[in-house]
């Protein structure tokens, strides 16, 4: 969400970034505090791709309640899987991808909701054709919406199930890395269960990553930032000091079991 930000900033809007906790959620009270009488736009992460914590949607939904401002949800992390918290009436857009629900990659959504009638006043970032009502040309890609759809229901179906199966993986996680002793960063309380970000005393993250090459795959952030190698804006936002050897594991309801002996094994080959 930054580097649009960043955008809009250089074209002259005011932007105001409101920093998170420690536990890694937005206080809904310093939303209500930044936003200004002639604030346009609130746009927060539905659930944070690099530590899993969820923000608090409704909280924030209900200090909005008599402003103005489009509340705007970047939900790709969160979409199929906190599925109530979406349904609240005051959000007006949500963006989601649908290779977060195990659907085709290349294609995602902006859920738009009209307010008693009134369009969101939406502009289009290309032009040409009047595909998606002139906010975005082009020949629609049928079988990645078909793919995106059938995804979106099976999400929703599954949703309860999936989600148990991988607070158990969340659980053995835990257990198996125990006898390192990892620093959990974000509050788990608020956490989705299949991601967990976390630092052990003495590991180097590229050494950890190096480590466990052809065991399991894991990283040091998400596969959005993969390109850069610089310690988690994230985490320093939150306070983080243990955050240059952070590492971030998730998982699906699909992933196989982990030999987490064996993990915890070669992860102390490489503690300093």
């Amino acid at each position: 969400m930054l580097e649009p930000l960043a955008i809009l900033k250089k074209s002259g809007f005011d932007v105001t970034l409101v920093p998170p906790t420690k536990g890694g959620w937005v206080e809904a009270d310093a939303i209500k505090d930044a936003v200004r009488d002639d604030t346009l736009l609130v746009s927060v992460m539905h659930v944070n791709n690099e530590t899993g914590i969820i923000q608090p949607l409704a909280e924030i939904a209900e200090r909005l309640a008599t402003h103005q401002a489009y509340f705007h949800v970047d939900a790709a992390q969160g979409f199929g899987k906190d599925i109530p918290t979406l349904r609240h009436p005051r959000i007006d857009l949500i963006s989601a991808s649908a290779h977060k629900i195990y659907g085709p990659k290349g294609v995602g959504t902006l859920i738009v909701r009209r307010r008693a009638y009134q369009k969101v006043p939406l502009t289009a970032l290309m032009y040409g054709g009047g595909q998606e009502r002139g906010l975005r040309p082009g020949t629609l890609p049928v079988h990645l919406i078909v793919g995106f759809g059938v995804a979106t229901e099976l999400a929703l179906k599954q949703a309860e199930k999936r989600a148990n199966i991988c607070r158990v993986f969340r659980d053995q996680v835990l257990k198996g890395l125990a006898p390192l002793k990892p620093v959990i960063h974000g509050d788990p309380a608020r956490c989705l269960p299949h991601v967990i970000n976390f630092s052990v005393d003495g590991l180097d993250s590229e050494a950890a990553m190096l480590a466990l090459k052809g065991l399991v795959a894991i990283s040091n952030g998400s596969a959005c930032t993969s390109s850069n190698y610089t310690p988690s804006h994230v985490l320093k936002a939150m306070g983080e000091t243990e955050i240059q050897g952070a590492l971030r594991m998730s998982w699906c309801h699909r992933t196989e079991q982990v030999n987490w002996a064996e993990i915890v094994k070669y992860l102390n080959r490489v503690l300093i």
